[in-house]
């Protein structure tokens, strides 16, 4: 009788056990089909570097779907892992680096999405012998790719050095000139002070490239990476001003040989071999070249009458310097979400989003709570459907399904994006096209998950 009580109890409380876990099991995968929903309403699918899961090997645990700090990129469905929402990741690559059993690896979205990019070879050179491009102009995002790139391309370079210089072993002649001090252009400098290589930097704005112009106390770096001249860095989650001074201080300490308010206008490589760089007031040679210059090069217009107004902008750094006002943020990304947050937080501002389509479908999951929360607390009012027609001095006209709305205004931020550089490309002579990256993206997020692996032990 005692046997038959114990079972009977032991039975009750798998059992109980059993029903709780299914009942959770059920919900996460309620929440889940929601994701994929909402993904498969609003995206067109990953637009870069993301993971590709492999069921057969995938066995359940849910560990990736824990570690993307954009939020619900992967979902569980059916006992596996599955991409909910690809337009939201951007490829940091920490699903890959936490699967327990290699079920992920990092590829890139269809080759389509490489047109218009420059053609390059796994060594980062363009079809100009000995000049490289590196970082997000190259088609890969995130600082991380950026730094890694930067330190690799250099390693080429140096190993190419002896032979450049006893071709061509005159004075004045760099071994490597960097254009751009962003993330991979500082990357390529520091390396090329470790290797003891001739070099110099041309920056036509600040140190730190686009990193330097975004909105204050932007978290910019989500993975660890390895900077020339310092190591390891080991921090996961690191802000705009954390990492501008984290730079400063390597830079500082390395003597740094960079040239600021330095504009590059055009690059042309001599019969022998030496390219000549012309800045709008100056002139270099040196025997290789690396561009690091982003993709966003010049601000996308709108075309709208009245955008020439001093009223409106493309940049925000100090939201802080704008109180007691009325603006309106145009766009629908992360740069416009987080530009009219940090707005909406100032004293007395009355800020309005517009953004042309029905809802936002591609920005991070921290700036969707955000936006919510503030939505719903009246801080922040969002139009959707909505396009401006006229900035005026002290109003801004928007048309919002066939309908003219007149809001008050002072001030205007647009982000629609920027123009990348492909002209100055094809005027200096490299070749643009299509490309496949998926091989590119794999690589890189390998690289990167044995790099967190070495910085955990």
């Amino acid at each position: 009788m005692d046997t038959l009580i114990t079972v009977l109890v032991a039975i009750a409380v798998v059992v109980f056990f059993l029903r709780d876990y299914l009942t959770k099991l059920k919900k996460r995968d309620r929440r889940s089909r929601q994701a994929a929903e909402k993904g498969n309403m609003f995206s067109e699918g990953p637009k870069a570097q993301h993971p590709f899961i492999d069921p057969t090997h995938c066995i359940g645990c849910a560990t990736c779907t824990t570690v993307c700090p954009e939020g619900d990129v992967l979902a569980m469905l059916g006992g596996k892992a599955v991409i909910a929402n690809g337009h939201k990741c951007i490829g940091h690559g920490l699903c890959a680096s936490a699967c327990p059993v290699g079920a992920i690896t990092m590829v890139m979205a269809g080759p389509s999405l490489g047109a218009d990019m420059p053609c390059l070879t796994p060594e980062y050179e363009t079809t100009i012998p000995n000049l490289f491009i590196v970082g997000e102009l190259g088609g890969l995002a995130l600082i991380k790719n950026a730094v890694n790139q930067g330190r690799e391309c250099v390693d080429i370079i140096a190993g190419r050095i002896a032979q450049l210089r006893s071709a061509n072993p005159g004075r004045g002649i760099y071994d490597v000139l960097i254009v751009g001090a962003g993330p991979s252009g500082i990357s390529a400098s520091l390396r090329a002070v470790e290797r003891k290589l001739h070099y110099i930097t041309l920056e036509r704005d600040e140190v730190g490239g686009a990193v330097a112009k975004f909105p204050r106390q932007k978290v910019v770096m989500t993975s660890p990476v390895e900077f020339p001249t310092y190591g390891k860095f080991k921090k996961t989650e690191l802000s705009k001003e954390h990492l501008l001074a984290f730079w400063d201080m390597v830079l500082n300490r390395a003597d740094f040989n960079v040239c600021s308010d330095a504009s590059v206008e055009d690059i042309r490589k001599g019969d022998d071999g030496v390219f000549t760089v012309m800045s709008a007031t100056n002139q270099y040679r040196a025997r290789a070249v690396i561009l690091g210059l982003g993709r966003s090069g010049t601000p996308r217009k709108l075309g709208v009458k009245g955008e020439e107004l001093p009223k409106v902008m493309y940049r925000l750094i100090e939201a802080d310097h704008y109180v007691n006002k009325k603006i309106l943020v145009v766009g629908g990304g992360d740069s416009a979400v987080e530009a009219a947050l940090g707005l909406a937080q100032q004293n007395g501002n009355q800020v309005t989003l517009s953004y042309r389509k029905q809802a936002f479908s591609r920005i991070k999951e921290r700036n969707a709570k955000r936006l919510e929360e503030f939505m719903s607390g009246g801080k922040l009012r969002v139009v959707f459907n909505s396009v401006p027609v006229e900035f005026r001095q002290d109003v801004v006209v928007l048309s919002t399904q066939n309908q003219l709305q007149t809001i008050p205004n002072d001030f205007v931020w647009i982000f629609a994006g920027g123009k990348p550089p492909n002209d100055f490309l094809t005027k200096i002579g490299v070749a643009i096209g299509m490309r496949d990256l998926t091989s590119e993206g794999s690589y890189e997020a390998g690289q990167a998950a044995a790099q967190v692996e070495v910085m955990t032990l």
